[in-house]
């Protein structure tokens, strides 16, 4: 059978809207892997509550290899325990093929801001507890428990702005509505390097290429600080090992390729790949560590 894979197209279930970080990520891989393999790829925006109907319609799949879906840190980490009730179990009913693309958040402010540096700013935070605002994309996402988690590794209050997405949180940091906003690396680029927004640090591990001089939130001062939003690539549970090991190794193969690479970077994200293995691991990690933030802060699912 994993011989003759594929002889129909492959669907690829995207669980947000069009133009965002997922489907930056999904039309890049199915690009690459059409054009190398020849294989063709049905790419499908399927939104709605928080990317949970997208993983569903993958859930309730046939488990033959002929539907993907890419899921993120929201849908698979935060999701679980941000809502009440889900239509599956992202440990349980989904096998993981590869992880694709790591992208930080970025704190920024706007470049009239007395904020020069992160310290600045969480300085101010402690001589005034709730005085300083963070805008993020919506409650629950990467961005607000991103800055969740730097409230409790600074030991500051900040007072959250949730907005519904990115614009109205991008034009509010602009205007001074908002003091600053912890955002995708993609949302904010174009604004950072048209000098707009001042980048003050980043949550990844290490600096973003596109973001070289922006300090990240470990380097100044706390360490091992890490909160990104990445993008793997699974299927549902029950799929033939064989096919999940042919997609796992040509996935890894696209991902090695200089223009993919490339590709990702310049919308802010570092390739991945890996064993599905490792990626099984990397995701219940993610689940205990976003569970326990979210616990944590007592954000919930409106």
């Amino acid at each position: 059978m994993a011989q003759a894979y594929p002889v129909k197209p492959i669907r690829m279930i995207v669980p947000f809207p069009p133009g965002g970080g997922t489907d930056i990520a999904a039309r890049a891989i199915a690009n690459k892997l059409s054009e190398d393999l020849k294989w063709t790829f049905v790419v499908e925006n399927k939104p709605g509550a928080g990317g949970n109907l997208g993983v569903e319609q993958a859930v309730k799949s046939p488990a033959d290899g002929y539907t993907l879906v890419i899921g993120q840190t929201s849908n698979l980490a935060i999701n679980p325990t941000l809502y009440a009730k889900l239509p599956y179990d992202s440990l349980r009913d989904l096998s993981p093929v590869a992880l694709i693309v790591s992208a930080p958040v970025v704190l920024v402010v706007a470049l009239n801001s007395r904020y020069a540096s992160l310290g600045d700013l969480l300085a101010a935070a402690k001589t005034d507890p709730g005085g300083v605002t963070f805008a993020s994309p919506g409650n629950g996402t990467v961005s607000h428990l991103a800055g969740e988690l730097l409230q409790r590794a600074a030991g500051v209050k900040l007072t959250h702005v949730p907005y519904k997405g990115a614009s109205q949180a991008l034009t509010d940091t602009l205007g001074g509505q908002v003091q600053s906003f912890m955002s995708s690396v993609p949302s904010a680029l174009s604004q950072i390097k048209a000098g707009r927004l001042r980048a003050l640090a980043v949550t990844s591990a290490k600096r973003s290429s596109e973001l070289p001089n922006a300090p990240t939130i470990a380097e100044s001062g706390y360490r091992g600080f890490e909160a990104n939003t990445w993008y793997g690539l699974l299927v549902p549970a029950g799929t033939p090992p064989a096919i999940v090991a042919r997609l796992n190794a040509e996935v890894n193969r696209a991902l090695a390729t200089p223009e993919l690479r490339h590709r990702l970077a310049a919308e802010g994200g570092e390739a991945l790949g890996g064993s599905p293995e490792q990626f099984a691991s990397f995701l219940k990690a993610e689940h205990a560590k976003w569970g326990r933030v979210v616990r944590e802060s007592g954000a919930r699912a409106e």
